[in-house]
C-alpha cells in the first residue's frame, strides 16, 4: 500500500506540509492495492487502510462522490482490484495530534536538562502525522521523558526541532525546553548547524567535490515527490554541498553537507545531477540504473537491495551550540549495520570485477 505522504526535515519547512487555522480540514488521502489484494468492497478497504476513521465516514465520502478508482467516482460496493489506485477526500481532521506515551526501544547519545541528541533507525517515522498515529520518535521520546513533570510532548514548544524520513538513519536532536527549541531553531533558521549525510548514490560522479543549487519544491505530477524548480519563484532555496568518500563501480559513497534543510533535500539534488539514490524507491533508485546486463550482476544488485531495503541515506554528523552554556556540540554516529552491509558488498564487487579486468 502506498502512503499519501511522508514528512521530514526542518520544523521550519513545516509550513508546507501541514494547513492550519481550521478545525476541520478536507483531507485527500490517495492509495494503492497490492499486486495481491482480493477482491474486498472498497468501504471495507478504506476503513482497513486509513487511520482514524470510521465506515460512516467512508459512506458519507461515498454519497458525496469524494472516492474515485483509478480516475473514476465509484460507489461503497466497488470492488478494488489489485494495482487499482484509489483516491478519497475526506471532511475530518487529518490526524490524531495527541501524542501518548510508547515504550519504543530509543538509542539515547547524549541528554541533559536541555536537550537530548538521539540516533533514529530507518523505519521509524519521527511525529504522527495522517497514516502515522502512533509508534513514531516523539511517542518514544514521550515514554523516555514521562517522569520529567516539565516535559510535556503535547506543547509545540518543545520536542522535534528538525526532522529526517522514516526511511533514512541517523542523528536527530530533542528539545526539552521551550528556550533550547527556540535557540536551536534559529540556528538551523541561520544555517549555522554542521549536518553531514553519507549516502550511496547511482553512478559515477564527474567530480570529486560540487554544489547543488536548486529550489525545491512538491513535484505536481507526483505528490509523493519534491523536484528541483527552473522558476526561481517557485519552491524554497536550498543548497547541497557534496564531495565524494568512496568510487565503489557502478555506485558511489558520498558526504553530503546540508546549508538548507528541504523536504528530501538530498534525494531530490542527487537525482537532479543524475545520481538517484541507491534503492530510494520514491525516486527510481530500487532499479538497476548502472551496470551491466549480466544475470549474475543483476542478482547481485537485488542482493544488495535486500541488505539496504531503504534509500542509502545516513545522518551520520550533527553539530550546534548548546543554548545554555554556548559550547560547541558535535556528534557523530557509526553507519546503521543495513548500510554498511550494502557498502561491503559494493566494495568485494568493485575488487573483484578490477581483478577480472586486469586477468
Amino acid at each position: 500500500m502506498a502512503l499519501t505522504e511522508e514528512f521530514d526535515e526542518s520544523i521550519v519547512d513545516m509550513a508546507d506540509e501541514f494547513e492550519s487555522g481550521e478545525e476541520t480540514l478536507f483531507r485527500e488521502i490517495r492509495l494503492t492495492a497490492d499486486k495481491g489484494q482480493s477482491p474486498v468492497r472498497i468501504d471495507k478497504f478504506l476503513v482497513d487502510h486509513v487511520a482514524n476513521t470510521s465506515r460512516n465516514k467512508i459512506q458519507q465520502a461515498a454519497d458525496a462522490g469524494s472516492i474515485s478508482v483509478n480516475g473514476k467516482v465509484v460507489k461503497s460496493n466497488y470492488k478494488v482490484k489489485p494495482l487499482d489506485e484509489v483516491v478519497i477526500t475526506l471532511n475530518t481532521p487529518a490526524y490524531d495530534n495527541s501524542i501518548i506515551p510508547e515504550d519504543i526501544p530509543l538509542d539515547v547519545v547524549y541528554e541533559d536538562d536541555d536537550l537530548m541528541v538521539v540516533n533514529k533507525p530507518a523505519g521509524l517515522v519521527v511525529h504522527p502525522g495522517c497514516g502515522n498515529s502512533h509508534g513514531t520518535l516523539i511517542n518514544a521520546v514521550a515514554w523516555h521523558l514521562k517522569d520529567d513533570p516539565s516535559f510535556d510532548p503535547n506543547d509545540p514548544q518543545v520536542g522535534l526541532v528538525h526532522r529526517i524520513d522514516k526511511n533514512t538513519s541517523g542523528l536527530l536532536v530533542v528539545a526539552k525546553t521551550a528556550m533550547a527549541k527556540a535557540h536551536i531553531g534559529m540556528q538551523f533558521f541561520n544555517k549555522t548547524t554542521r549536518r553531514t549525510y553519507n549516502a550511496v548514490v547511482w553512478g559515477s560522479l564527474k567530480d570529486d567535490a560540487g554544489t547543488v543549487i536548486g529550489n525545491i519544491t512538491r513535484n505536481p505530477r507526483n505528490r509523493l515527490q519534491m523536484c528541483v524548480s527552473f522558476d526561481d519563484n517557485i519552491g524554497k532555496h536550498a543548497v547541497t554541498h557534496y564531495k565524494v568518500l568512496e568510487r565503489l563501480s557502478y555506485v558511489t559513497l558520498v558526504e553530503c553537507n546540508l546549508e538548507t534543510g528541504r523536504t528530501h533535500q538530498i534525494r531530490v539534488h542527487m537525482k537532479h545531477i543524475g545520481h538517484v539514490l541507491f534503492n530510494d524507491d520514491v525516486y527510481g533508485g530500487d532499479e538497476i540504473l548502472k551496470g551491466t546486463n549480466f544475470s549474475k550482476y543483476s542478482q547481485f544488485v537485488r542482493n544488495c537491495f535486500k541488505l539496504c531495503p531503504r534509500q542509502a541515506l545516513h545522518a551520520k554528523t550533527l553539530g550546534f551550540v548548546h543554548p545554555r552554556t554556548g559550547r560547541e556540540m558535535f556528534f557523530d554516529s557509526e553507519l546503521p549495520s543495513d548500510f554498511l552491509a550494502m557498502v561491503d558488498a559494493w566494495r568485494r564487487y568493485s575488487i573483484a570485477s578490477a581483478s577480472f579486468m586486469k586477468e
